[in-house]
């Protein structure tokens, strides 16, 4: 009896959410395996009965599994959130997922699996919003589907869906963050708050840079009030603090990689709390910087800059604080205001010129139309200022911003003694709107446009839940300032001090970074006015051309005493196969992603782009913000919506739709309504669905099976015990000659005439061809991505170039969109499926099917009549001058039009004739030995060629053809350029009015 009293005690300290996640314990031990080991003196199956009653009352899901993966790649991070819901009750029951996201990252995929049907999103242009009445449904559906917070630091992702009985369902979401340099530190958060306690619970945190990681520490967990640690200086990466690692973290690094996993078994969760809430798991570390220019990175026609600089004098800086003082700041915001004051003004350097400026519905001026030096005496006389601060009265926001801002032009522009090469800047902190004076925002940010002039820059700060973030965030971008918020329960001490140690210490003004002008193009920002110590500018950009040596680089900025110039010449091959080795590291140790995510590794490829981005989705979504008319607005918006569409980011232009299942009133899944037939669902030894929970059989998870789903067809191999699922029938490949394949090679057989044509395209890496373009007949396109590899020694090429990406896009009978890499391929139509390419499955959806062959080919077959085969290269250690990719093989295209187009597609249905030059004809025609080359006769040209052998299908068959040279000059229609398109998916026509010549 003492016993089950003191398990009876220990249960009750827990909350009465964590009491009814025990009920499970007495079917299965699995849901919580750590208390097999925990000893309460009783069978660990058994729960006391006078329990049962309060534990059946449970009947929200339980959390089985919560995994978070973080892979960084030189500052850039993919994140994969992993949750796996029980439902064991036989009712529904709504599984309510919710992630808190950090405000800078944006969501790039999200996916549910609900009873094994697979449910996927999809990222659309945000509809402009329409005044409704009371009962608005779209804005709560929008705030299921995932719609973020502007006005948070963590903006709450959150999804709820019904899981039907005796079932399970699993929440799947991907975001991705450039990582800021602040006081000499990256810093990673990820927030721990699942709202009850976790069977299995894990993060995972690979760091893998080019650089030397120089520090790194792992914080305490923590509440997320304060985002602000506590520092012993303006750089943390010299002086670390001491703290205790989280229980259960484990650290393993080397020079240039680190791995932390943090995975608390559930009893170390509940020392730690009992509702969930367990608080931010924070990474801190930095990199060695390279001195000079920076550290540049190049991969497959992208490049990203990082800009550093270190041990540089500090500047002088000009300040003036203005300081809201009105009745809203009464109590905890104004002494934590005063406090944080006093400790800057100790900071302020002998250099400075500071003074201060309050206001409520009066403005006060500590020292008129002056900025003082920083004296013992002025100190002394700023913290009695300081000290009678007393709130009262409203908010006077455009009053205090033309105040200081005089302050700031009279000294720059009439006080001989002011300093030019110093760093000018407004401190502006309130907690509340305009409620005196002026108080409509346009004619605030004009006013302060007119009052800065340019010559300084605005920096703001908001306190609290009632304040015009909008209105700060414009005056702050419109000035070259930034914008920081302070939530209502933080300390706000610690958080000004640490936005003020992060603008203190400036080092450079007037930053200008220029490229070789005509090797560049859509470049992110590259001129900046400020650069303070601890910070970092990251700027990235496209090639125009990579066969190019080098890129010259120069950096031109301002320091206290004298004008710099830092320039070199970075060759361009070496940082891409340094590049290349460093992504190939950190693909290497990220483990295998869930069934239909795009995963961290899958994209590891593509870093470098998608750096660049989201760098240009974030100055797209500025320089709207800080459009000054509705025609320039709308320009900005347009651009920010594409490029946001094309990474399949969520952003504040773009809203994530997801299908929701459909659960009936008896807790079942609602019957697929499609005109196609659903596979019926397999079906374990036992007589149950296989993806339904039987009480003596745990089915396994995330198995290629769960992806069952109405009006697709789907076959896998199972890594379960019961042969649940079956592998697909083998059929033999049917390939045909006509196809791209290596460096690439086009090879095209023309059966009409009996002949087969051959030629070489020397793209540039990062270039996307048109392949097969019958968009407007069969509803057909085929595009192509190259990607770039240095050549092998002793070859007379410069570089070589592959297929790293072959995009489908299916017209009829709807649209679907087809992305196939070495690694996986990707089907978006009806449904959105990511299928890894090492194993072998088959899908069919109305009249299209995907078929692959683990790590060999994929077959594409549209409508019974048009069928295409790509091979997938692979290799486990491959030469510097080889690249995984792709091989393109038309095997039917019986379907397409007669006026299809492309590179390959303009042959198939072409006559195309054989002669000789006149004289070199002979009575025994073609096989005759000639002294001059024959030519081919297409469309009235003529096109010299020369007799070739090529290797298709791996290398595996040899071809004889004709090969005609120079980019296939006057054998395709148009030049090269001509079928070089925007993007993957582009659709367009040809570009001589037709898909026909």
């Amino acid at each position: 009896m003492e016993i089950i009293m003191k398990v009876l005690t220990l249960l009750i300290s827990f909350s009465p959410y964590v009491l009814g996640q025990f009920e499970d314990m007495a079917i299965e031990n699995d849901v919580f395996p750590e208390y097999n080991e925990f000893d309460f003196g009783i069978a660990a199956r058994r729960v006391p009965r006078q329990l049962k009653a309060m534990l059946t009352k449970e009947t929200k899901p339980h959390i089985q599994e919560l995994s978070v993966k973080t892979t960084i790649i030189s500052r850039y991070a993919f994140t994969a959130v992993s949750c796996t819901m029980i439902n064991r009750h036989s009712a529904a029951a709504d599984g309510v997922f919710q992630f808190q996201v950090p405000k800078n990252a944006y969501v790039s995929n999200f996916t549910m699996i609900i009873a094994g049907r697979v449910y996927l999103s999809e990222v659309k242009p945000k509809e402009k919003k329409v005044k409704e009445g009371k009962g608005d449904v779209s804005k709560s559906k929008k705030n299921e589907a995932g719609e973020q917070s502007s006005e948070a630091e963590m903006e709450v992702f959150r999804m709820v869906a019904s899981i039907p009985g005796r079932n399970r369902g699993v929440f799947i979401l991907t975001y991705e963050e450039l990582l800021q340099r602040r006081l000499g530190r990256y810093e990673l958060v990820t927030s721990l708050r699942p709202l009850q306690l976790v069977s299995r619970l894990s993060v995972d945190v690979t760091i893998v840079d080019h650089s030397t990681i120089t520090y790194l520490q792992v914080l305490p967990l923590r509440s997320g009030k304060s985002n602000t640690p506590t520092t012993n200086g303006a750089n943390t990466a010299t002086t670390p603090v001491k703290s205790a690692l989280p229980v259960s973290t484990v650290i393993k690094q080397n020079s240039t990689f680190c791995r932390i996993t943090f995975s608390p078994n559930i009893v170390q969760q509940a020392r730690i709390t009992t509702s969930g809430m367990l608080g931010e798991f924070v990474v801190h570390y930095d990199v060695e910087r390279e001195l000079g220019i920076g550290e540049i990175q190049v991969l497959n026609g992208h490049f990203v800059h990082y800009f550093a600089p270190k041990d540089l004098p500090v500047m002088p800086k000009n300040v003036v604080f203005v300081i809201d003082t009105s009745a809203s700041m009464l109590g905890t915001k104004m002494k934590q205001t005063k406090d944080a004051l006093f400790t800057i003004l100790m900071d302020l350097r002998p250099a400075d010129r500071f003074n201060f400026v309050s206001f409520s519905s009066r403005i006060k001026v500590w020292q008129a139309n002056r900025l003082v030096p920083v004296t013992p005496l002025n100190i002394r006389d700023a913290k009695k200022f300081i000290y009678m601060l007393q709130p009262t009265g409203g908010t006077d926001i455009n009053g205090a911003m033309q105040a200081g801002s005089s302050l700031l032009s009279n000294h720059l522009n009439s006080d001989p003694d002011a300093d030019h090469n110093s760093v000018t800047l407004i401190i502006f902190l309130t907690d509340g709107r305009p409620t005196v004076g002026e108080l409509r925002s346009p004619s605030i940010l004009g006013n302060t446009r007119m009052a800065v002039q340019e010559q300084f820059c605005v920096f703001t700060i908001g306190i609290g839940n009632d304040v015009d973030y909008r209105l700060l965030e414009r005056m702050a971008l419109e000035n070259c300032g930034i914008m920081r918020r302070i939530p209502e329960d933080a300390d706000a001490k610690a958080m000004l001090k640490g936005f003020y140690d992060e603008i203190g210490t400036p080092l450079l003004s007037d930053i200008r970074v220029n490229y070789t002008e005509d090797l560049v193009q859509y470049v992110t920002q590259h001129s900046f006015t400020n650069y303070f110590n601890g910070s970092e500018i990251v700027i990235a950009g496209k090639l125009t051309n990579q066969s190019a040596d080098s890129l010259h680089v120069q950096v031109t900025a301002s320091n206290s005493d004298t004008s710099i110039v830092l320039e070199t010449d970075v060759a361009l091959r070496q940082r891409e196969t340094e590049t290349e080795r460093h992504v190939k590291e950190a693909t290497a140790v990220v483990a295998p992603g869930v069934t239909g995510v795009e995963t961290a590794g899958l994209v590891a490829d593509d870093f470098v782009e998608r750096v660049w981005g989201y760098l240009s989705v974030k100055e797209g979504l500025r320089s709207r913000l800080k459009s000054q008319t509705s025609s320039e607005r709308e320009e900005h918006t347009q651009h920010a919506t594409n490029l946001s569409l094309a990474y399949k980011f969520l952003t504040p232009l773009t809203s994530l739709v997801v299908e929701k299942p459909q659960v009936l009133a008896d807790g079942t899944m609602a019957q697929d309504t499609t005109t196609t037939p659903p596979a019926p669902a397999p079906t374990n030894q036992k007589g149950a669905s296989a993806n339904e929970l039987s009480e003596e059989t745990e089915v396994e998870e995330h198995q290629a099976q769960s992806l069952q789903q109405p009006g697709v067809k789907l076959s896998a191999v199972s890594k379960s015990t019961g042969n649940v699922v079956k592998r697909p029938a083998k059929k033999s490949v049917t390939l045909s000659k006509t196809s791209a394949d290596g460096d690439p090679h086009f090879v095209v057989e023309i059966p009409s005439s009996k002949l087969t044509v051959c030629f070489n395209i020397n793209g540039e890496p990062g270039h996307i061809l048109r392949m097969v373009s019958d968009h407007k007949h069969s509803g057909v396109t085929v595009n192509g991505k190259l990607i770039g590899a240095p050549a092998p020694a002793g070859s007379h090429k410069q570089q070589r170039t592959y297929f790293s990406t072959i995009t489908i896009v299916v017209d009829r009978p709807r649209r679907a969109y087809i992305e196939v890499t070495p690694k996986k391929v990707i089907l978006d139509g009806h449904d959105r499926l990511v299928l890894p390419c090492d194993n072998t499955v088959s899908v069919e959806s109305g009249g299209l099917a995907v078929a692959i062959v683990g790590k060999s080919n994929v077959t594409v077959t549209i409508g019974g009549t048009i069928s295409f085969v790509i091979l997938m290269h692979q290799y486990k250690n491959p030469a510097p001058y080889q690249r995984d990719h792709l091989g393109f093989y038309i095997s039917n295209s019986k379907g397409l039009s007669d006026d299809c187009h492309g590179l390959l597609g303009q042959f198939l249905h072409e006559e195309v004739g054989l002669a000789y030059l006149p004289g070199d004809t002979t009575a025994s025609g073609v096989n005759s030995t000639l002294s001059h080359s024959p030519i081919l006769k297409v469309k009235g040209r003529s096109v010299a060629v020369v007799q070739k052998t090529r290797r298709i299908y791996g290398g595996r068959q040899s071809v004889n053809c004709w090969f005609a040279r120079n980019n296939a000059a006057k054998l395709i229609d148009g030049t090269y350029e001509d079928y070089v398109v925007s993007h993957l998916f582009d659709l367009g026509d040809w570009p001589h009015g037709s898909n026909g010549a």
